[in-house]
């Protein structure tokens, strides 16, 4: 099956505990930094649209592209939900990070919960790179996060069960990483079962993810090519150094 072909149904529950405020909140930050007079962002890669609702409601004009429809259906449905002068703020399109072009500029390019890292080989992420800059007069910020190749090669990847709950649907997620050294992936396979709580029946689902670990002198190399300086990068929400632990950096590139 294609990965997120059925992950909308379970995905919202299963990151119920994400925090997408205080992300968007250090993102905000980072935008404000950066590139402090932006308006208008780009989110490549939007999903169900947590952070972009949250942007939205600090003020900035989001359109969201991601590939999966079923995910582009519940952020419009949330979408719906906000008031309407809000909700226009909010456009959404189907679309390829490699290759979307929406025929419009905007102020920011942003690509969270590790989007490039699902861009496995170099001419993919060189696909991706580019995609954000077609997007951005010079000056323009693009902001994303990756995983961190020192990171993954010190605190290796192990499996992790994950269960949620709410009033319909329980959820057991099982996620068992299969790593490729010298491709610097990791084909994180998962395996998900889903009851239903008040039929009792249960549905079980296998979805492989394959995810591309980065270092920063690759980062430089791609935005080199794409026509952006790197400008700073750091952990994830901490906004400190990354170190060998840190698995997730967020990158901040300015193009030239």
């Amino acid at each position: 099956m294609s990965v997120f072909g059925n992950y909308s149904a379970y995905y919202d529950l299963l990151y119920s505990d994400k925090d997408y405020a205080g992300e968007a909140e250090f993102v905000e930050l980072l935008i404000k930094k950066y590139k402090p007079d932006a308006k208008s962002i780009l989110e490549l890669g939007c999903g169900s649209g947590g952070h972009a609702i949250e942007l939205i409601n600090k003020g900035f004009y989001i359109h969201g592209i991601d590939l999966s429809e079923e995910m582009l259906a519940v952020a419009a449905t949330r979408r719906d939900q906000l008031p309407g002068e809000l909700a226009s703020k909010f456009t959404l399109a189907p679309g390829n990070v490699q290759s979307y072009r929406a025929n419009k500029m905007f102020d920011c390019v942003i690509s969270l919960f590790h989007v490039i890292s699902y861009q496995p080989t170099v001419a993919e992420l060189k696909a991706a790179f580019i995609t954000a800059a077609e997007h951005l007069d010079a000056g323009g910020a693009f902001v994303f996060d990756v995983w961190y190749g020192p990171a993954v090669l010190t605190d290796k990847p192990v499996v992790r069960v994950k269960r949620m709950s709410n009033d319909s649907i329980s959820v057991i997620r099982i996620a068992e990483p299969e790593w490729h050294a010298n491709e610097s992936l990791v084909d994180v396979h998962y395996t998900v079962f889903i009851r239903d709580r008040a039929s009792n029946v249960i549905e079980e689902l296998e979805e492989v993810h394959r995810m591309r670990y980065l270092f920063t002198s690759e980062i430089e190399m791609l935005a080199e090519a794409a026509g952006f300086t790197v400008s700073n990068y750091c952990e994830w929400m901490t906004g400190k150094s990354p170190g060998a632990d840190t698995w997730g950096v967020c990158f901040i590139l300015l193009k030239k």
